[in-house]
């Protein structure tokens, strides 16, 4: 049994420390530098939501589309809608990975409702 003999503050810490015992109970106070890990926080990976051209899907469906999902005003939707048409694909918006993946999800299924072809993809940043 060992009994404290007294204490050492360290970092507003008190430890006791302990008196020796027998031969074969060596109780030893290693003292050691209190550390504070630091974590980095890596900003999320940004995705592309791509809007792909179709020959069915109507241009108003598509400026809906942007509206409605992407929150884009008018004359953005129709520039975009336009980059859709002439060049195969426009580029919605730019998002972290889950919201990027359910506005892809929100395009397909009004596409789908609507009977409409139009593919709605994301690709990495």
């Amino acid at each position: 049994m060992t009994k404290n003999i007294g204490f050492v503050t360290s970092s507003n810490i008190s430890l006791p420390l302990k008196a020796q015992g027998s031969d074969d109970e060596q109780n030893e106070f290693e003292a050691g530098i209190a550390t504070k890990t630091k974590f980095k926080t890596k900003r999320p990976s940004l995705f592309r939501v791509l809007l792909l051209n179709d020959d069915y899907t109507p241009m108003e469906f598509v400026i809906h589309i942007l509206q409605d999902v992407f929150k884009k005003q008018s004359e953005d939707a129709v520039k975009i809608m336009l980059l859709v048409h002439t060049n195969g694909k426009g580029e919605a918006g730019v998002f972290p990975y889950e919201v990027a993946e359910t506005k892809v999800t929100q395009v397909m299924d009004l596409a789908i409702k609507n009977s409409h072809p139009l593919k709605c993809v994301m690709e990495k940043q």
